[in-house]
């Protein structure tokens, strides 16, 4: 199990990613990829909302196969370096438990000119959602319990599993089992 104090981190020159249990720093992500050489940044910062799908949320908890989630937010990170020629990218994640209103991903990116940027920070998020190797864990209020899924959004998202919220460790029903 992953020390919550720790933050796992992959790094390169003008690359950088992060999980971890602690809350994020929009500005230190920010000065990861600032730059002379850079006319723009694009900052994605992704939120706990108090709703989903009308129903209320309590927070979120996300959790992931660490090495595997860090190697795979390395290798989108170099991609998007790559193909939109990035001055820098920094993606970081978090896990555990995300209250309401605070940040569970950034991304910031840094270019010579806005358009990459932009276009960079929107594919480094959809990338992120559709192949990292994290999971959310949505808490909703009353006796209503959660829904673990997939970390995608936009959709209702992808249903793994459910938590009732009797406290029984085999309340938790995989779909498909």
């Amino acid at each position: 199990m992953d020390d919550p104090n720790e933050t796992h981190t992959k790094e390169e020159p003008n690359i950088y990613v992060a999980l971890t249990h602690q809350p994020l720093d929009i500005t230190s992500t920010i000065n990861r990829v600032k730059s002379p050489k850079a006319g723009a940044i694009v900052l994605f910062a992704g939120t706990t909302r108090d709703t989903f799908s009308s129903r209320p949320v309590l927070h979120l908890h996300y959790t992931s196969y660490t090495p595997l989630a860090l190697t795979t937010l390395h290798t989108i990170a170099r991609s998007m370096h790559s193909k939109h020629s990035l001055t820098a990218i920094a993606m970081v994640h978090r896990l555990g438990t995300v209250p309401i209103g605070e940040e569970s991903i950034l991304i910031a990116v840094s270019a010579p000119h806005r358009g990459p940027a932009w276009r960079a920070g929107e594919e480094a998020l959809e990338e992120c959602k559709a192949r990292v190797e994290v999971w959310k864990l949505e808490e909703f209020g009353g006796e209503e319990g959660g829904i673990w899924r997939a970390n995608r959004d936009g959709k209702v998202g992808v249903e793994v599993g459910e938590v009732r919220g009797d406290g029984d460790d085999r309340s938790r029903e995989l779909a498909g089992t």
